[in-house]
Parts: structure tokens; C-alpha cells; sequence
């Protein structure tokens, strides 16, 4: 680009303002910050390699050159962090998080506490503030993990429950109920 007016500051700041309208302003200490010709575009090349752009709309997009990270900042508060190993964090203004992980799989951290994950092979883990968690598998099995117990539901409509003192009790469609202590011994079965 053509140079239009290049002035030298006594700090040592040197300012270029191009033709096309553009304005380069370069720092001593290597960073260099260029104005677009519409005045809102601004690109700040640091010195460490970071790159800060401010565009028009006033989204923010920060690239830690280290860390090969970009974090976008949205007008609406929406911000979003690419790392360098594929994952990507989006923070919401209300203060939920989803994080996709480089195998795909999806977290999302609600602001009451919850969690719920997505895996890539549709199994979706969800857990609540209590810490209870509900497995919901994409064979159509279903789990939950309380403090108390372990159930799994089968499409079939059989319910096992294993509880923490070891003893187990499936209930299966027909109505039969068949209950084993901790070591496996049938302690009750209603065979219909």
C-alpha cells in the first residue's frame, strides 16, 4: 500500500497512514496496531505473536499465540475458545458452558449445577446437583446412579437394582421378582 503521511514520535511510536485510508501504528516494542480505513476494523499485533482484532460489530477475537488458542468475545457476550487440540468452549452471558470435545462429545455445565454430557455414540450422561446421574444409552437402556442405588431399566421393561449393601432385586414384566444378597445367593424369587 502506498504511504499517504508517516510521522515519528518522540516515544519512539511511528504512525503510517495509507492511501486506501488505513492507519499502521508501530511500537518499539514490536507490536504494531493498523486501523481499517472505516475506522472500527483494528488489529493489535503484539509482540509475542498474540493478535487482537476489534471488528465493526465490536466482536473481539483474541489469539494467544502460545497457547495456539483463539477466544472470540461476541457484542451479545457470547465467547468462544478454540484450543489447538480441536476443543471448543462456548461460554454463554447467562453463565451455561458447552464444551465439544476433540471426540465430539458434548458438555454442557448449566447454572444450576447440572451437567449433562453427549456422547458420540448417542449415550447421554446427566447429572444433578446432587449428584445423582441418569445414563440414558442408545441401545434404549436407562441408568440411575443414586447414593443409594444402582437401577438399569431395559426396553424390555426389566428393572435391576443394585443397592449399595451389595444386594441385588430384578423385577421383570411378567411380574416375577428375584432378589440375591451381595454374594450372588437368591434370597427370594417369585416365580409366576
Amino acid at each position: 500500500e502506498e504511504i499517504q503521511r508517516e510521522t515519528a514520535y518522540p516515544d519512539g511510536k511511528v504512525e503510517k497512514v495509507l492511501k486506501n485510508g488505513c492507519h499502521l501504528i508501530f511500537f518499539p516494542n514490536g507490536t504494531w496496531k493498523k486501523v481499517g480505513s472505516d475506522g472500527k476494523t483494528i488489529t493489535i499485533t503484539f509482540f509475542n505473536g498474540d493478535v487482537k482484532q476489534v471488528m465493526p460489530d465490536q466482536t473481539v477475537i483474541y489469539y494467544y499465540a502460545d497457547a495456539k488458542t483463539t477466544h472470540t468475545t461476541y457484542s451479545d457476550g457470547l465467547e468462544v475458545l478454540h484450543f489447538s487440540n480441536g476443543q471448543i468452549e462456548k461460554h454463554y452471558p447467562d453463565g451455561k458452558k458447552e464444551i465439544t470435545f476433540p471426540d465430539q462429545t458434548i458438555k454442557n455445565l448449566f447454572t444450576d449445577g447440572q451437567e449433562e454430557s453427549i456422547f458420540p455414540d448417542g449415550t447421554i450422561v446427566r447429572v444433578q446437583r446432587d449428584g445423582s446421574k441418569t445414563i440414558e444409552f442408545n441401545n434404549g437402556q436407562r441408568e440411575l446412579h443414586t447414593s443409594q442405588f444402582k437401577r438399569r431399566e431395559y426396553p424390555d421393561g426389566t428393572v435391576k437394582t443394585v443397592y449399595m449393601n451389595g444386594q441385588q432385586e430384578t423385577k421383570y414384566v411378567s411380574g416375577r421378582v428375584r432378589v440375591k444378597d451381595r454374594d450372588g445367593n437368591i434370597i427370594m424369587d417369585t416365580k409366576l
